[in-house]
């Protein structure tokens, strides 16, 4: 049965209406019936006949609950490609060194997006990550949360496997700001509690002063308990990336990424943002991808990447000395110095 059921009951809830009314009144105009018995049986028609558009509601809501019920099932079954290992490894230490050696990774076996790619995140450092749309700086994120395996090679945090620990273990130590922000419908509070439902809320003010969402918060009608909607549709880009960024220094983990985290702010926020990354980076490893080049230019170590490998790396001030470089390319641009 098909929702095309409901109109079809409408259709024919409305010609028994129309019936009574017409043959009705000709039977009553005529003497054939009472006048009163005619009320009586417009009312028990109206009585007999409305429940079965009821009916047809329930039956079409429940083809429909059926059909979704049925993905949703069918999802269940599909096994995960990223699976835990059968003998976890515990890693004691997440602020060590980051190693991608050999790694090689595609989505599309035509189009690979890293081939033998080698380099060393180390420890405690605010690293950059730039490069072309779509050489592969976000796919670094999502490798190193295990969202995707590598094709071969390997990610390595403290000298040890990524796939010989926990998937749990892992990303409890990663935390990731993504440029689209996940928020759902609740308060402000709850949001940036997400992790930790019983964080205090000193902690969470904390937290929202760092990410610079702090001011705009305490102007809402009822501050951390102002109800956001779905996927925050009450708040502008910019408040909800500041509301990502808060809930993941919340977290405080010992290895913290942004993707793209500024690209919906004004320049003023960004600025204040790039400040409070200073503080945000220290006593953990934090890696920063961008277009953005002034959200990076502070970073210890600066990645360049295009055509599925590194092209240039160094801090800010050794790359924009490479005139013929990207880096000094992109930076020209940005800055108004160079029209191409």
């Amino acid at each position: 049965m098909s929702s095309a059921f409901v109109p079809v009951v409408r259709m024919g809830v409305l010609s028994g209406f129309l019936g009574t009314m017409v043959i009705g009144s000709k039977m009553a105009l005529s003497g054939d019936l009472e006048l009163g018995t005619f009320s009586v049986l417009v009312f028990l028609t109206q009585r007999f006949l409305w429940p079965f558009t009821n009916i047809a509601i329930l039956i079409d809501n429940f083809e429909r609950s059926m059909a979704s019920t049925k993905r949703i099932l069918e999802l269940l079954t599909i096994k995960s490609a990223i699976t835990d290992p059968v003998e976890p490894i515990v890693n004691s230490d997440y602020k060590a060194n980051i190693d991608f050696s050999n790694l090689n990774f595609h989505y599309e076996k035509t189009n690979p997006v890293f081939t033998n790619l080698n380099f060393t995140i180390k420890g405690g450092q605010f690293i950059g990550i730039v490069g072309q749309t779509g050489s592969g700086k976000t796919t670094l994120a999502k490798l190193l949360l295990r969202f995707y395996d590598p094709i071969s090679g390997s990610v390595k945090i403290n000298n040890i496997n990524m796939r010989d620990v926990t998937i749990k273990e892992l990303r409890k130590n990663i935390g990731f700001v993504s440029q689209e922000t996940f928020l759902f419908d609740g308060t402000i509070k709850e949001n940036i509690a997400y992790y930790n439902e019983d964080a205090d809320m000193d902690d969470i003010i904390a937290a929202s002063q760092k990410s610079q969402a702090h001011e705009f918060i305490e102007k809402l009608p009822h501050g951390y308990n102002t109800l956001i909607g779905e996927r925050g549709q009450k708040l502008s880009g910019g408040q909800k990336q500041r509301l990502s960024i808060a809930r993941a220094i919340l977290k405080n983990p010992d290895i913290l990424i942004f993707d793209e985290a500024t690209s919906s702010v004004d320049n003023e926020t960004e600025q204040l943002i790039q400040q409070a990354l200073n503080d945000i980076s220290k006593n953990r490893t934090t890696i920063v991808i961008a277009h953005r080049l002034s959200t990076i230019r502070n970073a210890d170590h600066i990645i360049v990447l295009s055509d599925s490998s590194i092209i240039e790396q160094g801090c800010h001030d050794e790359l924009i000395l490479n005139s013929d470089g990207y880096y000094a390319s992109l930076w020209n641009i940005q800055t108004g110095q160079k029209a191409d």
